[in-house]
């Protein structure tokens, strides 16, 4: 426990530049972008005169220096505030509760379909590599890999929602319904069926090509050939030391492709019409929301650190050598 405590802090330690820079860097990116939220807000009321857009960019302190609302913007940081949305005209913090459990719930049923599917997958592939198993299901993944995810959502919802009608076209849930408990989540899960299967398939692909080309690394290692030698079956071998062993690289590209998921629910969320941290950006690129892009972009970079630091954890656990260094740090 010394060890994954040690490993944890130091890259807890690690994270905070990254924060800052993306923090700064995102501030400085819309700083020098045209327009703001008043601009967008005049455009949607068909325009207004010169006083009123002067006292709104007073009424939201856009009337300030750059480096003022930096200032202010980091104090209020420090206090877990994220400011205020022009847009919407509530606080980002809001916006940022009321739309995250969506995503994260959309982000963890594909992880939990591509990991899981994937994993097996690979392992199947990489029992027998070179086999006729091996060589239809890397064709499969590679073609599947090079499908677009907004593509492949299009065609779902064509097949299973406008012609056999299994399944609802778009939405969380059922609008209205009134439905609680179990009934509620069910229906959630029938939603969620088209949106989770576009976002996990592409990277079910991914996964399964790095397991199996990790267990075809792992087979003509020494202590493989040993296993063989003491006469023990082929499926043992397979589950007890080589997926075990080729699961270590997977685990590493479970944590990057956290970023990747999160960018790809973007254009899930937008497909099926989910109200999630994905749309939720895509309204604050709109509409100028310069507070509400920088609180999204900041609560997606904490949440990648989360996930990047429960991999490190994870992988400290699954190989001990991970982290020894650190004890005395």
């Amino acid at each position: 426990m010394k060890r994954i405590a040690a490993l944890l802090r130091r890259r807890a330690i690690t994270a905070v530049p990254v924060l800052l820079i993306v923090i700064a860097a995102t501030f400085l990116l819309l700083e020098h972008a045209p327009g703001d939220a008043v601009d967008s807000y005049l455009v949607s009321l068909g325009g207004g005169d010169a006083k009123l857009a002067a006292e709104l960019r007073a009424q939201y302190g856009l009337d300030q220096s750059g480096f003022a609302r930096f200032r202010l913007y980091l104090s209020a940081l420090a206090r877990f505030d994220l400011g205020w949305s022009v847009a919407f005209d509530r606080p980002v913090i809001d916006l940022v509760r009321e739309r995250l459990p969506n995503t994260l719930l959309l982000m963890a049923s594909a992880t939990a379909l591509s990991f899981g599917l994937g994993s097996l997958l690979g392992i199947a592939a990489g029992a027998r590599p070179g086999s006729l198993r091996d060589r239809a299901l890397s064709i499969g993944a590679l073609a599947l890999y090079a499908v677009p995810g907004f593509w492949l959502g299009l065609v779902l919802v064509l097949f299973f929602s406008v012609q056999l009608r299994w399944l609802p076209l778009a939405g969380m849930e059922t609008i209205a319904s009134g439905k609680q408990g179990l009934e509620r989540a069910l229906d959630i899960a029938r939603h969620l069926v088209l949106p989770v299967t576009a976002l996990g398939f592409i990277y079910l692909a991914l996964f399964l090509r790095v397991m199996r080309s990790g267990m075809a690394e792992v087979w003509p290692l020494d202590f493989v050939l040993f296993a063989r030698s003491k006469g023990l079956s082929r499926t043992r071998i397979v589950w007890r030391h080589v997926a075990r062993n080729a699961l270590l690289p997977l685990v590493t590209v479970l944590g990057l492709q956290a970023a990747a998921m999160l960018g790809g629910s973007v254009v899930i969320e937008s497909v099926f019409a989910i109200p999630g941290f994905g749309r939720l950006a895509q309204e604050a690129v709109s509409d100028r929301d310069a507070p509400l892009l920088v609180g999204v972009i900041l609560t997606s970079a904490v949440l990648v650190i989360l996930v990047n630091l429960t991999v490190d954890i994870v992988y400290a656990l699954l190989d001990p050598r991970i982290g020894s260094g650190e004890e005395g740090a």
